[in-house]
């Protein structure tokens, strides 16, 4: 499957909104690291929040993604990996443009072989365990930032950015 970068670049959308005081658009801050084939993606968002346990993960991107973005709210915890190379095959094999996760990834020549974005905040070897634990389709808080399922984000070289609606 062959993604073609979309057209906005995060600066520009940034210099558009950057007297929007209504919250209706954010910027997450610059700790999110890239990985995945895919420099700039964007899309609707899908919200996972989890801690240490992948098991919505997995059952998130084992479904159609229709060109959306899964937005994982893991905790920021650096002690396990909530995607690796399968679950970024099938996010790439499913649709889905990007992953963002507020936490770690692992497997990284398998994630950057895959035709997916993927920010997270680093990489750890140690998977998760399956408790089959967490909430999907919740607003979620990412580095301080509200990120509500239907919003839309826009990521790219320069940063991740979130807003109510489609803005190109």
């Amino acid at each position: 499957m062959t993604v073609s970068a979309p057209a906005f670049s995060t600066c520009d959308l940034c210099d558009l909104h950057k007297n929007d005081g209504s919250g209706r658009f954010r910027v997450l801050p610059p700790v999110f690291q890239s990985f995945g084939g895919v420099a700039a993606f964007a899309g609707p968002v899908v919200t996972l929040k989890v801690f240490e346990d992948n098991t919505l993960v997995k059952q998130a991107l084992d479904e159609p993604g229709l060109g959306r973005v899964l937005v994982v709210d893991g905790g920021g915890s650096l002690r396990r990996a909530l995607v690796g190379g399968n679950l970024a095959k099938s996010a790439a094999l499913n649709g889905w443009a990007g992953v963002v996760v507020d936490g770690c990834v692992r497997d990284v020549a398998e994630l950057n072989a895959e035709s997916v974005g993927i920010r997270a905040l680093a990489l750890i070897p140690l998977p998760t365990e399956k408790r089959n634990e967490g909430q999907r389709d919740v607003p979620v808080q990412i580095q301080g930032v509200w990120v509500q399922p239907g919003d839309w984000l826009y990521a790219d070289a320069d940063g991740i950015v979130v807003a109510h609606q489609a803005l190109v």
